[in-house]
């Protein structure tokens, strides 16, 4: 790569311009080996494609800027500016600059409307004034020397000791930009004009080689020529601008000094779309982007940018070709500067979102409310009914707890998982759809339509180059944020590409020799349906789902969701039902449901000895005022908890949360149940931090601790108790659905006899019957212990009804 375009030493061969331009805007500009036309300006050939002319007015521009960048000096790091070869250029306050307005009176017409021209003049302008510096020191320095060496310092000694500055290119780059441009409204009258686009990165390209100016040899005269090679295409001189030569044939020199390229790279933006902008049936629109030197990997797949740039066009494929006479062409944005509002762990930097001073005020009296967390639980989602303790587990999750990186320390996540399982018709999906629009940012996914390249990341070809270009999924474009994905049970072949994502939070990839590894720092949501329609208590979670039990660990909640008849919970849910759908205003009531009267499965002797338990506190009653927050007004409450809100673990809250995992322990201490580890133990860290999050607290209470705590329960409730809703902290949560296994080894037992005494191990499901009866086994229903021991491992299908017994240790 040549350095910087630098302009060529001048030939005393001939006194030729240094830039001809040839008629028509579509002749390319050609930079000869010939001496240049004197100008006070040294990079003005770098900057400009018009001659240089005393008082007019690109120079007033220039020398206005040059006037506003000498009193901006001090803040302008020259370390860092000779590093990037770009600078940034605050447009709001320039616009605001009294003595730049009064010299250049329609400054923001023309940014705007003509912005590669301001770009020009502010770079020429800060080049101009760093050349001056560097020529002074120069100076200074070949002053010092001369002095030291005893020689007079005169002018003529200065001048031919010193040499010329000669400094590349320098970028001037637009930021702060005020006002942000929709994509829906991006059309072909913006072209050319200055525009700034806020969305998400979907898809990025590999970095390539950019030539922007190319070294030709005339074979009449053997001249070298310097064809600037517009927007990248190859352009060749068409005729020789040497007097008396006026050859048409041309040799390109890639390693000549005046061959310049760059470093270029695209990528594909998408728009932010809020719930009052959805529109439906329609696919998210994209523009494509391109970016070039220091702005080049300053994004990947999943971050939120703010593009700021001059909106160019592009031969689209549907207009290459000889089908037909169309001459169709694509916009894309050629980027003057890219902020990325990933910063640190904070969602309210991921997404963008920006607080105004009303919404500081309504969150100030939000944090106001006497019983918050009873307000924002009753305001998730509240067209469902009931079922709080699910929606407190779900607001939690929103919430969020802190990630513990930096330092020497193993990294742990703080964002939470849950899963709801429960039977058709209950409210599952509608709370994750909830969940999605009031987080700060969501991504609803269908597991019935979703593959794994859908969720993780994809590698695909790029047009014509053949290099490959990462497009992220789901739970990319979720990173900070959250990912609800509803019928998870559907998609059984992705359950695998989870593991990673939800532990280690990052998607590793390695195809087709690419190797790389992208944030995924989501919370998931997962709703599913049990297999047959309607849960079986008789059975597992593990059992319901066919779900495998490493990716089940990794839910910090499990929620199971019945539909049990019950008279009082029936009525009142079919008033609830009807005051919706009747628009008469009326907020239907959360008394008291089903799942309450789990309450006195509680341990007596547990630490927990509150009088009023969550479940009652968050219930509202009909006789009770309830007005829910609105959607975009709880999704800023929720952004701005996980700003400033980085609470802590007290002392006493810290012991609640070791005493009931300690009690967890004990009880787990048998071989065939769940087992009980740290996962559980930082799951109750991350909900206890959340909880203080929910009322903006620094610090988790005792009390804090307690409430997560009791969902932790009611959780483990509906896991463990079986199909007589008794707790049986022995029953394997990921293994097999009965509350007692010795029936179980003594069914493999008698199968691993008749397999030694017959020399035979395939038995059909009328032979295992006999057995069962022969041996005088009690089983409720011995299908399902088959389907057990096959889900199992122990028997292998082998066709219709008839199994393979492969090992006997149970």
């Amino acid at each position: 790569m040549q350095g910087g375009g630098m302009m060529p030493p001048p030939s005393s061969q001939s006194s030729q311009n240094n830039t001809l331009m040839r008629a028509g805007s579509s002749q390319p500009q050609i930079t000869t080996m010939l001496p240049a036309v004197p100008t006070p300006y040294k990079g003005w050939h770098l900057y400009m494609n018009e001659g240089y002319s005393d008082g007019s007015e690109t120079v007033t521009f220039v020398q206005a800027f040059e006037e506003y960048f000498s009193r901006l000096r001090p803040t302008l790091q020259r370390s860092e500016i000779e590093d990037r070869r770009a600078f940034h250029v605050n447009l709001k306050v320039l616009l605001e600059d009294g003595p730049v307005k009064e010299k250049i009176q329609e400054l923001s017409d023309l940014v705007l409307n003509s912005p590669q021209r301001i770009i020009s003049c502010l770079g020429l302008a800060l080049h101009q004034l760093m050349t001056k510096e560097v020529e002074t020191e120069l100076r200074e320095e070949a002053a010092e020397v001369l002095a030291a060496g005893g020689e007079s310092v005169d002018e003529a000694s200065l001048k031919a000791l010193v040499p010329e500055a000669d400094l590349p290119l320098i970028h001037a780059r637009l930021v702060n930009h005020c006002k942000l441009t929709p994509l829906k409204v991006l059309k072909a009258n913006y072209y050319g004009k200055l525009v700034s686009i806020k969305g998400t990165v979907v898809r990025v390209g590999s970095i390539k080689p950019l030539c922007t100016r190319l070294a030709f040899t005339c074979l009449g005269c053997s001249t070298v020529h310097g064809v600037t090679q517009t927007e990248g295409r190859y352009t060749v001189p068409s005729l020789c601008p040497v007097q008396n030569c006026r050859s048409r044939s041309f040799v390109p020199d890639r390693s000549h000094k005046l061959t310049h390229t760059v470093d270029w790279q695209s990528f594909r933006l998408q728009e932010i779309i809020s719930d009052d902008q959805r529109e439906g049936g329609r696919v998210p629109r994209t523009v494509e982007c391109e970016v070039r030197e220091d702005l080049v990997d300053s994004c990947v797949p999943g971050d939120m940018i703010t593009i700021t740039g001059i909106v160019k066009v592009s031969q689209s494929q549907e207009g290459k070709g000889n089908k037909g006479d169309k001459c169709m062409f694509m916009l894309y944005i050629d980027a003057s500067s890219v902020t990325n509002c990933k910063s640190g762990d904070d969602a309210a930097s991921a997404v963008g979102i920006e607080f105004s001073i009303k919404d500081y005020y309504a969150i100030q009296e939000i944090q106001a409310e006497a019983q918050l967390f009873k307000l924002l639980v009753g305001s998730l989602c509240p067209a469902i009914y009931g079922h709080e303790l699910v929606k407190a587990g779900l607001l939690l999750c929103l919430f969020g707890g802190c990630s513990k990186t930096g330092g020497d320390r193993v990294p742990v996540r703080g964002d939470p998982h849950i899963l709801v399982v429960g039977d058709p018709g209950l409210g599952k999906s509608q709370m994750l759809q909830a969940c999605s629009n009031v987080a700060p940012r969501g991504v609803y996914v269908c597991g019935n339509t979703t593959t794994t390249s859908g969720l993780t990341v994809t590698l695909s070809r790029e047009g014509g180059s053949g290099d490959y270009a990462l497009e992220g999924g789901a739970l990319v474009m979720a990173d900070q944020g959250v990912c609800c994905i509803d019928e998870f049970d559907k998609m059984t072949n992705q359950h695998q590409a989870l593991l990673e994502a939800m532990e280690q939070q990052s998607i590793s990839i390695a195809k087709a020799g690419i190797v790389c590894s992208l944030p995924a720092r989501t919370s998931i949501l997962a709703a599913a349906n049990p297999i047959g329609g309607h849960y079986n208590k008789a059975k597992t979670v593990s059992e319901n789902l066919k779900m495998n039990s490493a990716l089940l660990s990794r839910f910090d909640l499990v929620f199971i969701l019945l539909d049990k008849p019950d008279e009082e919970l029936d009525c009142l849910l079919s008033e609830h039902v009807m005051a919706l759908h009747s628009r008469l205003g009326k907020q239907a009531s959360n008394l008291e449901g089903g799942r309450v009267r789990k309450q006195d499965l509680l341990d007596s002797s547990s630490i927990i000895d509150s009088e009023q338990p969550l479940s009652e506190r968050l219930k509202h009653r009909s006789s009770e005022p309830f007005e829910p927050i609105p959607h975009h007004l709880l999704r800023k409450y929720i952004c701005y908890a996980r700003k400033y809100v980085q609470p802590k673990i007290t002392k006493n809250a810290a012991k609640i949360i070791q005493q009931f995992y300690l009690d967890l322990r004990q009880r787990h201490q048998n071989a065939n149940s769940t087992p009980i580890t740290t996962r559980q133990l930082e799951s109750l860290i991350r909900l206890t931090e959340a909880r203080a999050r929910c009322e903006l607290r620094e610090e988790a209470t005792e009390e804090d601790a307690r409430d997560v705590v009791e969902v932790m329960r009611f959780s483990m409730m509906d896991t463990f108790s079986d199909e007589f809703g008794l707790l049986d902290f022995k029953r394997s949560q990921h293994g097999s659905g009965s509350s007692n296994r010795s029936q179980m080894k003594k069914f493999v037992a008698v199968l691993q006899r008749m397999s030694e005494r017959t020399y035979k191990s395939i038995f059909t499901i009328d032979e295992m019957k006999q057995l069962v009866k022969q041996a005088n086994i009690k089983v409720r229903d011995i299908n399902d212990l088959i389907a057990s021991l096959n889900h199992q491992g122990y028997l292998l299908k082998k066709g219709s009804r008839v199994y393979q017994l492969l090992t006997a240790d149970c």
